[in-house]
């Protein structure tokens, strides 16, 4: 191998392997609430700016620099030079960062979603993927490292639950918003619609928001159910259940990111298991990037 291929490889190596500095990075500006220092001081700021507002100790300023620095190589924000000769600059939102503004609706912002998933109770498990492959045992890497399932965590810790739901809703709110403006046509014809296992709700309140007409009810677990607040129910009806015993009857199910232990399937596979199903017909459409709403017919 070439002396310029080796230097090439070993800088992709050292690249990859400290991979979980951009995690921990992003982690790190949703915590503190750096996108929302930029938005309240009008779209830019300078770094004494955010030190400033995020009330970070003087020793810290030339470490947020390193943080900002990187970030803004990872396209999350943007840096516009002010004075070349002593280097001023201030940041600016990107369409990335500004998915984590915090909004009083919270209809655009996946600022829950990223906390949840860069919190211990997802990077853990993912750092301990070698131990979980020589493990022999059937469990997930979550159950390895907690002992238990993560429902059975969520049930003994409120904060983990309080996290797991508002990281649900943030994506509900903002996946939904999209569906709606980019196949609004898939809610045509029905007036009912149950959301099984929706959580806290916020996918159904969505389409009733979009279609008045539509009935919505959300089907999830007593203990689910028992945990939104009353006033989530408006206009929106809640049913505690599971799901393998009964749902309610409704012109149309909605299934978003019910899959536990599944496994991605190409368009052939799905269109066997609706045909083994008894489904006669299904239509897919890609207007959610990496998702797809696949709708099908009885």
């Amino acid at each position: 191998m070439e002396h310029e291929q080796l230097l090439q490889a070993s800088t992709e190596l050292m690249h990859h392997s400290m991979g979980y500095i951009r995690l921990m990075a992003l982690g790190c500006a949703a915590k503190l609430g750096v996108t929302d220092a930029i938005h309240r001081a009008d779209g830019r700021a300078t770094l004494e700016n955010l030190h400033a507002a995020l009330s970070l100790h003087l020793s810290k300023l030339p470490y947020l620099r390193r943080v900002m620095r990187m970030l803004v190589a990872l396209g999350v924000f943007a840096q516009v030079e002010v004075d070349e000769e002593d280097g001023s600059c201030y940041y600016r939102l990107t369409p990335m960062s500004s998915l984590l503004v915090t909004t009083s609706d919270g209809s655009r912002s996946l600022w829950s979603f990223v906390l949840f998933l860069v919190s211990p109770h997802c990077t853990i498990p993912a750092m301990s993927m070698a131990e979980w492959l020589k493990n022999g045992q059937e469990e997930t890497a979550f159950e390895m490292v907690y002992g238990v399932g993560f429902w059975s965590v969520c049930s003994r810790s409120p904060e983990l639950l309080e996290l797991f739901n508002n990281a649900m809703a943030a994506d509900s709110a903002f996946i939904m918003d999209v569906a709606i403006r980019g196949a609004g046509q898939v809610f045509d014809k029905i007036t009912s619609l149950v959301d099984v296992a929706g959580v806290t709700g916020m996918a159904a309140k969505v389409v009733a928001a979009a279609f008045p007409h539509i009935k919505c009810t959300v089907l999830d677990l007593p203990h689910v159910i028992d945990s939104v607040p009353a006033d989530c129910g408006n206009p929106v009806q809640f049913v505690a259940g599971d799901m393998m015993d009964f749902i309610p009857h409704a012109d149309a199910l909605l299934l978003k990111r019910c899959r536990r232990k599944g496994m991605e399937r190409d368009e052939k596979e799905w269109c066997k298991i609706f045909k083994e199903a008894g489904f006669t017909e299904y239509k897919i459409s890609r207007v959610l990037g990496v998702r797809s709403i696949i709708k099908v017919f009885p």
